[in-house]
């Protein structure tokens, strides 16, 4: 077994792909409209499904927003440096919402971003 995808709902698909593209470095792996259903799903990673967790992002027609909720977490995503990240995604023009530094009550360091729809994505240092 192995986790497949995370499913993310957008309010704006355009702006989310270009979110997690341009930001944050990821691929379009693949886009399907579903007339009859009026939505349109879209895949993005690092990599290829066959190897690799993914996160699907859903757009249904018309809404244009969506309330978090309280018991959504993150996403996470490991990074070589959390700092050098950080500063990366600043420039590509993300909003980094909690700056590296080490985690609370440990040495590994972290950080938040936020995306275009307010899910936090949690970047995690290989480097300790």
């Amino acid at each position: 077994m192995r986790i497949l995808h995370t499913m993310i709902r957008t309010g704006d698909l355009d702006r989310s792909i270009d979110f997690y593209t341009k930001v944050m470095g990821m691929r379009l792996l693949r886009q399907h409209d579903y007339p009859d259903g009026k939505f349109t799903l879209a895949f993005l990673g690092y990599g290829d499904e066959s190897e690799q967790a993914a996160i699907e992002l859903t757009y249904n027609w018309g809404v244009d927003r969506y309330d978090i909720g309280t018991g959504y977490g993150h996403v996470a995503i490991e990074v070589d440096d959390v700092y050098a990240a950080c500063d990366e995604i600043r420039q590509r023009g993300g909003k980094v919402v909690r700056e590296a530094g080490p985690m609370k009550g440990g040495t590994k360091a972290i950080a938040f971003v936020c995306d275009p729809d307010g899910y936090m994505i949690e970047l995690i240092g290989k480097k300790v």
